[in-house]
């Protein structure tokens, strides 16, 4: 069978959704009737989106596709101060669960027409009345449009327990406005050919409700009272790497601090040797969003807060002693002041110079001075092809550094 929409109608409905989340930029979003989780993995993308949840009756499936939306390794790699939390849910949406009240928007794409009319009702009081969402998305088949349809004969699906009119879904939709204190906006996806858009509407209709204002305050007072029931299994969930976690922010920062002092300490030594100027220049973090108007990365003369003077010679030494084992080591000493001066993405982690000392006193990848107040980097010779290559194969690169159920789907659909 021949597609007759494109994109496909089912991808129309999710974008439609990720439309409204960009727009809206709701924070706590669940998806009832989540399946295969197609709707979820786009909108993990979407880190305006906080806690994302999904629900869904048939736990197998969900099983099946939950490590779908488990963190990618670039989140690992580059992580951001955006939160998410994702949840997967087994359950019912007749049932209430209070870890899915109060959200932002709560989906639910093609699946009332699989519910039969006395549950119908009892979805209406759970997502109304007791989720009491700021925003909801409805969409169901509208039964007008079938006529259209190549080969359909009966229900698009054969679970659906009926498919409504456009005007028996704006019957229904209205009264559950009026029943729980929200107002309504019809549209849809799936436009019929040129002149036929009036006769019989959108292949998918799509209801899009929003709580009122006087339903605030009736909410607020409604769920100090209500019961806490949690009839749902969580199946799956997992955070992902955000900079708000402070185990995160010290690898990250690690990274930074490891990577910058190897290249100030490779920039010193190219400096002694004459390989470079005495104008030393300010380091811009790789991977940074580069900020309009300015200069390249380490094209800027430093201009920070901290000034050591112009030549790598006034804040760089060797020899540090090391004085708990009475040896005298060789090293590059790169103060933290001048780091954290000199390289944004430092002064964004650490937020302070006190705290970037903080934060790197017990770590046992960074050799600090005696007094904490320098980075120590082995020094070692090494001639300018060797130490290009060296930063080309570490993991501190400037090439690869780091700054830091969908809806049941209609037999109808399946081929096209």
């Amino acid at each position: 069978m021949i597609s007759i929409f494109s994109p496909a109608l089912h991808k129309q409905r999710h974008q439609f959704v990720i439309d409204f989340v960009k727009k809206n930029k709701p924070r706590r979003v669940a998806d009832l009737g989540c399946s295969e989780c197609r709707l979820l993995k786009q909108l993990r993308f979407h880190r305006e989106v906080q806690l994302l949840v999904g629900l869904d009756t048939n736990g197998a499936k969900i099983k099946k596709n939950m490590h779908g939306l488990a963190p990618l390794s670039t989140d690992y790699l580059q992580p951001t101060y955006n939160q998410l939390r994702v949840e997967l849910y087994q359950g019912s949406v007749t049932q209430r669960d209070a870890r899915l009240r109060g959200f932002d928007l709560v989906t639910s794409i093609e699946l009332i027409e699989h519910l039969t009319l006395t549950d119908l009702e009892h979805f209406s009081a759970v997502v109304f009345g007791y989720m009491t969402p700021v925003s909801v998305i409805i969409s169901t088949p509208n039964s007008e449009f079938n006529v259209l349809l190549p080969g359909l004969s009966g229900f698009r699906h054969s679970d659906h327990k009926f498919e409504w009119n456009r005007a028996e879904f704006q019957s229904w939709a209205l009264k559950v406005c009026s029943d729980y204190g929200y107002e309504v906006e019809f549209t849809g996806v799936g436009e019929a050919p040129q002149g036929q858009q009036d006769s019989v509407g959108f292949c998918s209709q799509i209801g899009v409700f929003y709580r009122l204002k006087d339903r605030d305050r009736c909410s607020v007072l409604a769920g100090s009272d209500e019961e806490n029931v949690f009839s749902y299994t969580l199946l799956y969930s997992v955070n992902y790497p955000s900079l708000h976690d402070n185990n995160t922010l010290r690898r990250v920062l690690v990274s930074e601090v490891l990577y910058w002092a190897e290249q100030l300490k490779n920039r010193w030594i190219e400096e002694k040797s004459g390989g470079r100027n005495g104008d030393f220049t300010r380091c811009q973090t790789v991977g940074s969003v580069p900020m309009e108007g300015k200069k390249a990365a380490c094209e800027e003369k430093m201009d920070g807060p901290v000034n050591y003077g112009g030549r790598c010679d006034n804040f760089f030494w060797r020899n540090d002693p090391n004085q708990e084992s009475g040896t005298l080591n060789s090293y590059v000493s790169v103060p933290l002041a001048v780091m954290w001066s000199w390289c944004p993405k430092v002064r964004e982690l650490s937020e302070s110079l006190g705290n970037l000392r903080h934060l790197l006193m017990d770590e046992p990848q960074v050799k600090l001075s005696q007094d904490g107040s320098a980075v120590l980097v082995k020094y070692q010779e090494q001639d300018e092809e060797e130490v290009s290559s060296d930063l080309e194969d570490s993991e501190y690169s400037e090439d690869s550094q780091c700054s830091y159920s969908v809806e049941q789907e209609e037999d109808w659909e399946a081929n096209v």
